[in-house]
């Protein structure tokens, strides 16, 4: 005899925005397209983390905000960013988090973080562009500062 259980559905829903095309070819403006697409209070408030996903001509396919946390930290969780990037077949990636603090200093969670989606793209060939630390005046990049 075949037992059945309840099995709850999930699914993510995608939210169609028109953007204008933007193509990344510094860090400069991929803080600035990540700036403007910020969801109300996110970057005085709160840590959050956002992805950009790109196509071979780092042209912006996709952004999403991934978690929302507390003033000094959010979760990121590498399940969910691969998601969006396997299912968007996006041939790169920049990740981004914002301090609310206003200071742009990496923390060790924030480099072990950086460390364990390094290896993730790896494995799914995904080129890792650069992985932002925002603020609403300025922003740090791993790949400007040779951390890729």
């Amino acid at each position: 005899m075949v037992e059945t259980k309840n099995v709850t559905r999930v699914s993510m829903r995608y939210h169609d925005t028109q953007i204008t095309k933007a193509s990344i070819c510094s860090s400069n403006n991929a803080a600035d397209f990540i700036r403007k697409h910020l969801y109300g209070d996110d970057i005085h408030l709160y840590e959050s983390m956002f992805i950009l996903l790109l196509d071979v001509g780092n042209n912006v396919i996709s952004y999403a905000k991934i978690s929302q946390g507390t003033i000094n930290g959010t979760i990121s969780d590498v399940k969910i960013v691969m998601r969006y990037a396997l299912e968007n077949l996006s041939f790169g990636i920049i990740l981004c988090h914002n301090h609310p603090s206003g200071q742009l200093k990496a923390s060790q969670s924030d480099i072990n973080t950086h460390n364990k989606f390094k290896k993730a793209f790896n494995i799914f060939d995904i080129s890792y562009i650069d992985n932002l630390i925002i603020t609403p005046e300025s922003h740090k990049s791993f790949a400007d500062d040779g951390m890729m």
